[in-house]
């Protein structure tokens, strides 16, 4: 990688067309169906957790809806928030969630709650374009993740969640991308950093 890096960029900017075009591909019934077993892979890592503040991304561009999982766990006992850009190249705030609660539009024109209390989440379920064996990710090129995550103390749990064809063997990471601690598609689920036992129940996986 490093006696690349002018290729690093057209390449990532090549993948991340290629990977949403191939999602966005999927026939319906293939999709709900990777869809329904990534969640039950979700929920059979997450349930043996102490309930906590799990956050999600509202669907777009025909990324796994992770909704159906966020009112199981609502139901029992966690909370859930949604990460939402306020200014520009600056970390996202985690604006808690409920399925009442009223929406609003990020700068980006995707849903987010409307509003002002923010919390600290445990669990962070980040959609993936593209990612690779080692956990760096590939998303939308804004960088918002990596910067949200390296501001974020106590780190939370972070999982990647998407279909097994956003799975390639390097995205090429840059200095500033950050490795995700596990990424779950329809297969299961695949640990890319080693986690202590108060962070991961490693039967779960």
């Amino acid at each position: 990688m490093a006696d690349q890096p002018a290729q690093t960029t057209p390449f990532r900017v090549t993948l991340r067309r290629e990977k949403i075009a191939a999602r966005q591909a999927l026939p319906e019934a293939v999709h709900a169906l990777a869809s329904a077993h990534i969640l039950a892979h979700l929920f059979q890592l997450l349930q043996p957790r102490p309930p906590g503040v799990i956050a999600f991304c509202w669907p777009v561009r025909a990324e796994v809806d992770c909704r159906p999982l966020l009112l199981d766990l609502l139901r029992a006992d966690w909370q859930a928030a949604m990460p939402t850009v306020v200014t520009p190249a600056t970390p996202m705030d985690f604006r808690a969630w409920t399925p009442d609660a009223p929406m609003a539009t990020d700068p980006f024109g995707i849903p987010v709650p409307q509003t002002a209390r923010c919390v600290t989440p445990d669990v962070v379920l980040l959609p993936l374009v593209a990612a690779d064996p080692a956990g760096y990710r590939l998303g939308y090129g804004g960088g918002y993740f990596d910067r949200t995550l390296a501001a974020t103390v106590p780190r939370p749990l972070t999982i990647g969640v998407g279909f097994e064809l956003a799975i390639v063997p390097d995205i090429h990471p840059e200095p500033h991308d950050i490795p995700l601690d596990l990424i779950v598609t329809e297969t299961g689920a695949r640990l890319t950093r080693q986690l202590g036992t108060s962070a991961l129940s490693m039967s779960s996986v």
